[in-house]
């Protein structure tokens, strides 16, 4: 079949700008639009190349001299928790969560702007409207999901039903060979639960529920501390010039 024009997706290069994960350096990405019929196929592709997506847009960082983003997915058939993971696990056993469409309330907007103004008051969020958040929550073109985590209710054994308020959101793209965690945020108070790890190891169990071989991470960022935390979920892929290459340890 002869490809058309259209069909091809258009690669754009943005203009230097400071990098939010190391100090004194600047960022460039390279981006593409992720809309109609093969944005999800198209997504699917990116994703294991390394891209990750924001809204309908998929990008990768395109940084002169500096290799220190390295996409991350975790190996889901032979991940174990550790005793530490464990442990989370186990103080968040009355959180149940919920798949549900993406379609963004009034009450994940409140938590989203608790999160952000705790987490990251000084960082490119900080300013997002209910509009725009709704925009990172609906402007998609590719197998999108929210898990909204509650507590569980009386009924949870028989019917699938949470209680409570609203303890994390989870954004995740359903992929054909694993899940990517597009965005998530949580209470913010509750710092005792660990709900980051907890979201990720819920992940790690979904997907293998459902068969998927990976959850997507996004990056890595070697001398970044408020990313270092990825190279935790063991083992896992990095993406490398050569490929995916798996570590252990």
């Amino acid at each position: 079949m002869t490809e058309h024009p259209r069909d091809t997706p258009q690669f754009y290069l943005t203009a230097p700008s400071p990098c939010p994960y190391l100090p004194g350096r600047e960022e460039r990405k390279v981006f593409t639009h992720l809309v109609g019929d093969r944005a999800a196929v198209l997504n699917d592709v990116l994703t294991q190349g390394g891209f990750r997506r924001s809204q309908s847009i998929a990008y990768r960082p395109a940084c002169e001299g500096c290799k220190a983003c390295v996409s991350v997915r975790i190996c889901v058939e032979d991940f174990k928790e550790s005793r530490g993971n464990r442990r989370v696990s186990a103080d968040n056993a009355d959180l149940i969560g919920l798949l549900k469409p993406a379609t963004p309330t009034s009450e994940q907007y409140s938590l989203f702007r608790s999160y952000v103004s705790a987490r990251h008051g000084s960082g490119g969020m900080a300013d997002m409207s209910v509009l725009d958040y709704a925009m990172m929550v609906e402007d998609t073109h590719v197998h999108t999901r929210l898990v909204e985590y509650r507590k569980r209710g009386p009924d949870t054994r028989i019917i699938p039903r949470a209680a409570g308020d609203l303890m994390a959101v989870a954004l995740t793209d359903v992929l054909s060979d694993g899940l990517s965690m597009v965005y998530s945020f949580y209470n913010p108070a509750a710092t005792a639960r660990s709900l980051g790890t907890f979201l990720i190891l819920d992940h790690v169990a979904r997907a293998r529920q459902m068969g998927l071989p990976y959850v997507y991470l996004g990056y890595w960022v070697q001398g970044s501390r408020k990313m270092d935390y990825k190279r935790r979920f063991l083992p896992q892929e990095r993406l490398s010039p050569q490929g995916w290459e798996r570590v252990d340890k």
